[in-house]
C-alpha cells in the first residue's frame, strides 16, 4: 500500500452535507441578522477555521449567536444525511487492508459523531480530530498534526483527503500527501487546484487508486 495512514475531511469528502450546511447558514443569518446573504458568500469559507470564525465574517458582534442558531438547525438534518457514492465501501476496504484511518474536520467533535451515528462508519476510524481540539483550524496544519501525534504516524506515510482549498493547504503545511476530491459541491476544482494538491480525483475508485 502506498499510504498506511489515510486521514479524511468529512463534509464534501465522505458525506454529502453541502445542502445541510447551506440551509443552516441561510437559517442562521436570516434569523439572527434579518437579511439574506448570497449563497456564494455563505459557502465561501466552509471548511476554514472554526464555525464562529466563519460567522464573524457576516457580523463579528453576533458570531457566537449565529453559530448557536446554525448548530441547532443543523443537527436534526442528519436524519437525511447520505455518504457520497462509493465512500463507505472505500473506507471499509481500507480498514480491511489494515490501514489506519481518521477524520480531521472543521466541525466540532460532537457534531462529527452525529454523522457517525447517522451512517455507521465511526468504528472504522482510529482517530477523530474536530475543530475544538486544536487552537487553529484549517488551512493551518494544527489538526492534522494532532492526528499524527495521536497515531504516532509519520507525515511521509500519511495522505489527507479533502474537497476544499483549506484542506489542501493544511495537508501541505503538515507535510502529508494532499489529495483533492471534486464531488463535494462546495468548492470548485479550480479553487482547490490553486493550492497545489498532489493529486485530484473524480471518483471513489480513482481515490483508491492513488492511495
Amino acid at each position: 500500500m502506498r499510504f498506511p495512514v489515510v486521514l479524511f475531511d468529512l463534509d464534501g469528502t465522505i458525506v454529502d452535507s453541502g445542502w445541510m450546511i447551506l440551509a443552516s447558514f441561510r437559517h442562521a443569518t436570516q434569523t439572527v441578522l434579518g437579511r439574506e446573504i448570497p449563497d456564494e458568500a455563505l459557502m465561501a469559507s466552509v471548511g476554514r477555521g472554526h464555525l464562529v470564525e466563519q460567522m464573524a465574517e457576516f457580523d463579528p458582534d453576533k458570531a457566537e449567536e449565529l453559530a448557536h442558531v446554525y448548530r441547532e438547525f443543523y443537527a436534526p438534518l442528519h436524519s437525511e444525511l447520505q455518504a457520497f457514492p462509493g465512500m463507505l465501501e472505500l473506507l471499509r476496504t481500507l480498514d480491511e487492508e489494515g490501514r489506519t484511518l481518521g477524520v480531521v474536520s472543521a466541525k466540532r467533535g460532537d457534531v462529527v459523531q452525529l454523522a457517525f451515528a447517522a451512517l455507521g462508519f465511526g468504528d472504522l476510524m482510529d482517530v477523530v480530530v474536530g475543530s475544538d481540539e486544536a487552537p487553529r483550524g484549517k488551512p493551518h496544519p494544527d489538526q492534522i498534526l494532532v492526528a499524527l501525534e495521536r497515531l504516532d504516524a509519520e507525515p511521509d506515510d500519511t495522505a489527507y483527503v479533502g474537497d476544499a482549498p483549506f484542506d489542501i493547504a493544511a495537508a501541505k503545511a503538515a507535510g502529508v500527501h494532499a489529495i483533492g476530491v471534486t464531488w463535494g459541491g462546495i468548492h470548485t476544482r479550480e479553487r482547490m487546484e490553486e493550492e497545489g494538491p498532489d493529486a485530484v480525483v473524480d471518483t471513489a475508485d480513482e481515490l483508491y487508486a492513488v492511495l
